[in-house]
């Protein structure tokens, strides 16, 4: 993992991100005990950039949270773009919809609440974008649900996919963690899966990004 000191640098030397992000961001870090699922500041300026190099006309977003990630991703949007983001936590949902409601992107993002393996195949649309971060164990399950729906060209982004480092472990044969084995797993798969081309990124708690080269 990257230094505390050459984090806090980078960041320091990171575009700055909109107002509405930093009430969002700091409403999450003072109220939530879960705060550590926001993707935070750096992720969120590494996602807004990508989004914009893509200029996505559809993403799809597998876990809302707060709605942070939606935010940041939809910066990127063409003037007709959309993002649908999913998740099942009305608590957290009521805060992302709200935020949404306050941003420049209130027509262009769609939140629905239901289980992703059960919308994801209703979506009669095709993705530039796609940003999986929600339960760990169905990571693999996501992918393969979407990467159909996924023009040539477009990307998957996948978040915590290092899971703390713990991944090692998992290489090592040591026990842990059904999470932590279904990443290890699912970042095998991507791999191997002649479909793509991948690099995994070490920013925060790892971010695999998957480019579909063919059907």
């Amino acid at each position: 993992m990257i230094e505390t000191n050459i984090q806090d640098y980078a960041n320091r030397h990171t575009s700055p991100q909109s107002e509405l992000l930093d009430e969002l961001l700091q409403k999450t870090y003072s109220e939530r005990a879960d705060k550590n699922m926001l993707s935070g500041f750096y992720q969120g300026r590494v996602l807004s950039m990508i989004s914009h190099l893509v200029k996505p006309r559809r993403i799809l977003e597998i876990g809302t949270y707060v709605g942070f990630s939606a935010l940041c991703l939809a910066e990127g949007l063409t003037e007709d773009g959309k993002i649908i983001t999913l998740d099942v936590q009305p608590e957290t949902n009521a805060t992302a919809r709200s935020f949404f409601a306050h941003s420049a992107f209130a027509d262009k993002i769609e939140a629905r609440l239901g289980f992703a393996t059960e919308v994801i195949p209703t979506l009669d649309e095709t993705f530039d974008l796609v940003f999986i971060d929600a339960d760990k164990p169905n990571y693999a399950n996501y992918f393969d649900l979407v990467i159909t729906k996924l023009r040539i060209g477009g990307l998957i982004i996948a978040d915590n996919v290092l899971w703390s480092g713990h991944v090692l472990e998992v290489e090592k044969g040591a026990e842990t963690d059904e999470s932590c084995v279904a990443l290890h797993e699912f970042n095998q798969k991507i791999l191997a899966d002649e479909r793509v081309s991948n690099v995994l990124l070490t920013i925060r708690d790892g971010l695999m990004v998957i480019r579909k080269e063919k059907d």
